[in-house]
């Protein structure tokens, strides 16, 4: 089953390409990868929060506001001119020097002045450029200027509104505009659009920088990020090619890649794209600035402050530590494990846990990633959590004085807890003992994560009498459904929404032809798993009975919902789940074996594109082959560290091609998976390929999704 000898090639080639090239800082470890980890970068209160330039001033960061220009000196802004109304800044690369401009003049660092020429009526300063001979270039909205000691107005064919200007190694001047772009050489100006360029840049040119001393000159376009270089090693990028938004703003080449400021977002290119945007990544997404700095750190300047992101070497272990710690401190009520929330969004000092309807299962997940962690490091830590999780499980059901039924979550008695927002009503009610409420209306969501979870507990971690209580659980579960004809029966003697697994409803029944090789999968998964603990006859003979009479086994061979019908995704783990008592616990020569092995295959390829590393594990596991392993480490490499569910946006991407064929909601989703770190950060029962996604920082997930495919990853021997 292990996959570790390709899994280490694939790793020591990329190993040895990082530590071979020089855009990379840092030197990886062995079970190394790089981290995106974002900070914010506070800036004095003088400096107001409006970025216009960042740049390294005599080995300094320096960063020029609206307000003035600041350098970070041992951890604390200096500040080394106060001008208020900054607009534009750059520097000369040659010697450092900044020049800044403001509504009347322009400034340099060392105490220069110059007052800007007069401008016609509407005519205002789009950009500035320092250039060989001491000489100054303004651009406006309505040509250019030259500062030699006397401001001259460049005599154009035409009013340009200009964007950005730049010189090459051979002090030709470029001009980029949205009417052109302009190439001045020998006193000659050229309209690059009449003779060169692309009709697809639409005469539409935003920002202009010099690489390579000069050799290299890098624009955007309309739709595309391209480069004019000397030696006509040209290049452009467009949407198809991967370019995830434009047009760029600003262009950074840094030692690191080539970065891109958009109006919503920053791009950084090496061997591949990587977007940030949305409050996960920066303070705001119209990007201004990027310097970049040692050890894999980059500043990015938007209108509403700076980030600091940095690509740090991280191991697997260390992010599942901590993890481990953020559910430590604000993901565990009374025992259940689930997502937190924010009271004032994105400020996690105002955390709070509250009850949700799916406490059951989600708590069920946490259970199934520290069974897993413990199986492989034999840690008391991890035992002393599947135990303490286990008990919360196990409190479900007492709680609820039902033999058999464990309630959807619960509270302590004279806790408030919130009424449920679903609308099949959900009803609070007194455990008997009248210490606790539990909340009614239970689905097939807590029964099969219960199964599965307690198993693992019973088979990886439990001593003798854990063992005992957890085989004892799944008996009353299994038995309560049987004793009342395939349902969850609730407080009222009538089944649940969900828990209905009976024969007419799912054969029968137009209402549940969806569920029906779903459920179907479930009870005989439930029935095997509870006559492997209890070896009760009773339940060999249902499910023979399941099987013979009433087709549950050619059922659950099409347990998943495929287009062109409706795809639930949030039925994902209910149809993963399943198979792995099944195939753990029936003997390959049985003669059912093959089918859900089979029906395992179908649901793996049905979710293939979502890029899941969880399922990636199961199938791979489970069907002994390569399903996509690689896919799933990159996944839980890119899985980000910052847990918020930050409203992340990629509807306007270039690189996105929007799905038509829509599932379950009329929502905008992508042909393709979103990468984690770009979507949303819940992924268990999400579409992936949303393409806007979040709530805006109101909630914080728990990270289980990613500590399961992790420690069964690690269980199974796919990477350490």
């Amino acid at each position: 089953m292990s996959y570790l000898p390709s899994l280490f090639a694939t790793w020591l080639f990329v190993y040895l390409l990082l530590i071979g090239n020089p855009m990379v800082a840092q030197r990886l470890s062995a079970g190394e990868y790089l981290q995106d980890i974002k900070k914010e970068i506070p800036l004095p209160d003088a400096a107001g929060r409006q970025v216009i330039g960042l740049y390294h001033v005599k080995d300094q960061p320096t960063v020029v506001t609206s307000q003035g220009v600041f350098a970070w000196e041992g951890g604390k802004w200096q500040h080394l001119l106060i001008a208020p109304n900054i607009l534009h800044s750059r520097q000369i690369k040659e010697s450092g020097l900044v020049w800044i401009a403001t509504p009347e003049k322009l400034i340099a660092l060392n105490g220069e002045e110059i007052i800007l020429p007069v401008l016609s009526n509407g005519e205002k300063i789009q950009c500035l450029e320092p250039a060989s001979g001491n000489r100054i270039y303004l651009g406006t909205n309505q040509g250019v200027y030259v500062w030699d000691g006397t401001w001259i107005q460049e005599e154009l064919s035409r009013k340009i509104p200009v964007t950005s200007i730049v010189e090459d190694s051979r002090q030709r001047l470029w001009v980029a505009s949205l009417d052109g772009l302009w190439l001045k050489e020998r006193g000659k100006w050229t309209d690059m659009d009449e003779h060169m360029m692309a009709v697809g840049h639409e005469r539409k040119y935003y920002s202009l920088v010099s690489e390579n001393d000069g050799k290299d000159i890098y624009f955007s376009s309309a739709w595309a990020i391209g480069r004019i270089s000397e030696d006509g090693n040209h290049w452009a990028a467009r949407g198809n090619d991967g370019l995830p938004f434009g047009p760029a703003t600003f262009i950074h080449q840094g030692a690191d890649g080539l970065w891109l400021g958009t109006q919503q977002g920053a791009i950084h290119h090496t061997e591949t794209w990587r977007y940030y945007a949305g409050k996960r990544w920066l303070p705001s997404d119209e990007v201004t600035a990027v310097l970049s700095l040692e050890n894999g750190k980059t500043w990015i300047g938007t209108n509403d402050g700076i980030s600091e992101i940095s690509r740090q070497p991280m191991t697997l272990q260390t992010k599942a530590d901590s993890i481990e710690k953020i559910i430590d401190a604000r993901h565990n009520r009374l025992g259940l494990v689930n997502r937190s929330k924010l009271r004032t969004p994105g400020d996690l000092s105002t955390s709070y846990m509250d009850n949700e309807d799916n406490d059951g299962l989600w708590t069920a997940c946490y259970l199934i990633a520290q069974c897993y962690r413990y199986a492989v490091t034999k840690s008391p830590d991890a035992k002393e959590k599947a135990s303490r999780t286990f008990e919360a499980l196990e409190r479900l059901e007492t709680v609820s004085g039902i033999s058999g039924y464990p309630a959807r979550s619960y509270a302590r008695a004279e806790d408030t807890v919130t009424p449920s927002r679903s609308p099949h009503p959900k009803v609070w009610h007194p455990s008997p003992d009248g210490k606790w409420q539990w909340l009614d209306d239970t689905s097939s969501d807590e029964i099969t994560g219960h199964v599965y979870s307690v198993s693992l507990y019973h088979d990886l971690v439990a001593d003798d009498p854990g063992k005992d209580r957890a085989a004892n659980l799944i008996d009353r579960i299994v038995t309560h459904i049987l004793d009342n004809d395939y349902h969850l029966i609730d407080f009222d003697g009538l089944p649940t929404r969900w828990g209905i697994w009976h024969p007419d409803s799912l054969n029968h029944s137009p209402n549940w032809m969806f569920e029906r090789g779903l459920n179907s999968l479930q009870i005989l998964s439930f029935l095997k798993t509870a006559h492997r603990f209890t070896q009760n006859p009773r339940y060999e003979q249902v499910y023979q009975t399941l099987v013979d009479t009433h087709g549950y086994l050619e059922n659950a061979r099409f347990a998943k919902v495929t287009a062109p019908f409706d795809i639930s995704h949030s039925d994902d783990i209910l149809n993963f789940f399943p198979y792995y008592n099944l195939l753990r616990y029936l003997p390959e020569d049985h003669p059912d074996y093959p089918v859900y092995k089979a029906s395992l295959a179908r649901t793996w390829q049905a979710v293939r594109s979502d890029r899941m590393p969880v399922w990636n594990v199961f199938a791979s596991a489970l069907l002994r082959m390569d399903a996509d392993i690689q896919t799933a480490l990159e996944e839980i490499h890119a899985f980000p560290i910052d847990l918020i569910s930050w409203r992340m946006e990629n509807s306007h991407r270039w690189d996105l091609r929007k799905d038509y064929l829509a599932h379950r909601t009329p929502r905008d989703q992508a042909d393709r998976a979103i990468p984690s770190q770009e979507g949303n950060i819940s992924r268990w029962n999400t579409n992936p390929k949303l393409m806007d996604s979040g709530d805006g920082g109101l909630t914080e997930d728990s990270g289980t999704y990613f500590l399961v495919a992790y420690w069964m990853g690690r269980y199974f021997g796919y990477w350490e």
